[in-house]
């Protein structure tokens, strides 16, 4: 279906966006990744935000889902992958599914790795961002698989199923991908696979890979006042704007960013 907002992020910042979204009467999807792999969820304590202090990251991302679930937002566990805008409407694939919005809110936080030598030169020549996508592609083949979470071994598991023989790395520090005209062969931390796909399965993708074009500075998404950035119909929130890297600044991000991207929204349908 169609909404009028999509929110990428689960977390602080894309949950204020969509329960004030939803304070607007517009629809909101939220796609994220699953709680427990929320950085704050691995916060002991927390005890700067306001009216809230001592509880800990999981306690307080479990109060800020139950809002935007009671609130009426709707969830969907995924990556994206990219983002596209045609006419109106922003078209969002979330593996291998497509879901369409008038406004886009980005808070996926941080995207802290840096890209491999070989990744870009082979992403889709034998390098994948998404195994549950094109891993048929490669049934009954040996594949690589570089994991930084629960969800990269659940998608692991689904190519072991289909025949692959997976080699899969833990979170390695360094990697480097080689090949003639296709990847051929991924090395990580002085191991050595020759792989007929190489899947690099990261919590969140840079905004710059999923919006082409988008405006950034020293590595963070510009936005204006009202969180909107350079691309009409994108907003952004939370820590991929910048410092300080806080819950009550995502939060507060969110708030804006949420009413932008609502109101946004109800003027493309006029």
């Amino acid at each position: 279906m169609a909404y009028d907002v999509i929110v990428i992020g689960g977390g602080p910042a894309g949950l204020s966006a969509a329960v004030n979204v939803r304070a607007r009467g517009r629809s909101v999807l939220v796609v994220s990744n699953p709680l427990e792999e929320n950085p704050l969820w691995k916060a002991e304590r927390v005890d700067n935000y306001l009216g809230l202090p001592g509880l800990s990251g999981a306690e307080l991302l479990e109060r800020f889902q139950a809002h935007a679930l009671q609130a009426g937002a709707e969830f969907r566990t995924g990556r994206v992958l990219n983002a596209l805008a045609m006419g109106s409407d922003w078209y969002v694939s979330i593996g291998s599914d497509v879901e369409s919005a008038k406004a886009i809110v980005l808070a996926g936080g941080v995207a802290r790795a840096k890209k491999f030598p070989g990744e870009a030169e082979y992403l889709g020549k034998g390098v994948s961002y998404c195994a549950t996508c094109d891993g048929m592609l490669y049934r009954n083949k040996p594949v690589a698989v570089v994991g930084y979470s629960e969800s990269a071994k659940k998608e692991a598991e689904f190519l072991a199923s289909i025949g692959c023989t997976v080699t899969y790395f833990d979170r390695p520090k360094q990697c480097e991908i080689t090949g003639g005209e296709k990847a051929e062969r991924l090395k990580c931390d002085g191991q050595t696979v020759e792989a007929a796909c190489i899947f690099l399965l990261r919590p969140a993708l840079a905004p710059t890979d999923v919006f082409p074009g988008i405006g950034m500075e020293n590595g963070y998404v510009l936005v204006d006042r009202t969180m909107a950035t350079n691309l009409p119909g994108v907003f952004a929130a939370g820590d991929c704007t910048g410092t300080p890297l806080q819950v009550s600044s995502a939060a507060g991000e969110g708030l804006v960013a949420g009413q932008s991207a609502a109101k946004y929204a109800a003027e493309q349908m006029k």
